[in-house]
């Protein structure tokens, strides 16, 4: 079990342990195989550009959005399937913090993922993308506890 088991929402924590018990080339087809899981933006967000936020971070372009339903977040990302290792990236987050809490997706550890090992077949560059893509999320969920107050 991860060091940050008690922090993350329970599908993101099960996403983790996935990656944890994986080895080498596996943790790659994993991401592979999360990234072609991933769903296409609905319609209706895609065609509204400025509800996406960029993650500049990532050079691979990356838009992220949020609905909220009641007390419930749902994340959605734009990445080109041209770059699986991104868009497998995004997709875990995307289902892991699939209808958490804003607080529970502020209370991510910026660093949760260092326990599924992906540090050793990906580069600090994907990595550093990674954790962009986490702090976008965070701030969409700290924008979302605003308007609700």
């Amino acid at each position: 079990m991860g060091a940050h088991q008690n922090h993350l929402p329970e599908r993101l924590q099960e996403i983790v342990e996935e990656f944890e018990w994986s080895e080498g080339q596996e943790k790659v087809e994993l991401l592979i195989d999360y990234a072609g899981r991933m769903p296409e933006m609905p319609a209706e967000l895609r065609d509204q550009p400025d509800l996406c936020e960029p993650v500049e971070e990532c050079m691979t372009p990356v838009s992220v959005t949020a609905e909220v339903k009641g007390d419930r977040m749902s994340f959605y990302f734009d990445v080109p399937r041209e770059s699986p290792t991104v868009r497998g990236l995004a997709a875990i987050m995307a289902e892991g913090l699939n209808e958490a809490t804003p607080e529970q997706v502020l209370g991510v550890p910026q660093d949760f993922y260092l326990s599924m090992g992906l540090d050793k077949v990906l580069t600090m560059q994907r990595l550093n993308g990674f954790s962009a893509i986490l702090a976008h999320m965070k701030r969409l969920a700290a924008q979302a506890l605003q308007r609700a107050a």
